[in-house]
């Protein structure tokens, strides 16, 4: 079944945007996305790019690029950098790794990820609010509404994984900022 529905919605036209926090602005294009290399990261203390993998760089830097990577279209680009995150499969890698590879076609691996994330922290109303914009993409609106009850039941009211998460219900538009 779950074949089915990751089938129907790779087929299904969808709005994308970038991965992101509970932040509502896009990323403001760095040199991440402006003069690096694939792999490669801005790094403003060097002011230089650098291999992701770089003892240089923090996981929050990582998680910059990833988000403005994500942002730019190239998803790709982003689950590589994501890779080099030195926490380790957290609630906060695996969120972004589930929204990465739904964008990346790879939906049921997206699926995988955010029912690990939420199982590691079932409080992650990023998470929860990624997954149930997949279900609306999927047209699964009920369990998509089960994934928002959870959000509201956390105290995560009125944050923009809860708003995000209700406008898609409504219109069927999702959000990856």
């Amino acid at each position: 079944m779950r074949m089915i529905l990751a089938a129907a919605l790779l087929l299904a036209p969808q709005c994308a945007f970038a991965a992101g926090s509970d932040d509502t602005e896009p990323p403001t294009p760095t040199e991440t996305t402006v003069e690096c290399a694939k792999g490669e990261v801005w790094d403003e203390a060097t002011k230089a790019c650098i291999k992701a993998e770089s003892s240089l760089l923090n996981d929050d830097q990582r998680f910059g690029a990833v988000r403005e990577l994500a942002y730019a279209g190239r998803p790709d680009e982003a689950l590589q950098v994501l890779s080099t995150m030195t926490e380790g499969e957290t609630a906060r890698v695996l969120t972004y790794q589930g929204f990465l590879l739904r964008q990346t076609g790879r939906v049921e691996e997206g699926i995988a990820a955010y029912e690990r994330a939420i199982a590691m922290d079932s409080n992650n109303i990023l998470a929860r609010s990624y997954y149930g914009q997949l279900l609306v993409q999927m047209d699964e609106k009920e369990a998509a509404q089960l994934q928002l009850a959870a959000i509201r039941m956390v105290g995560g009211g009125g944050t923009w994984a809860e708003r995000s998460l209700a406008d898609a219900i409504a219109t069927g538009v999702t959000y990856t900022y």
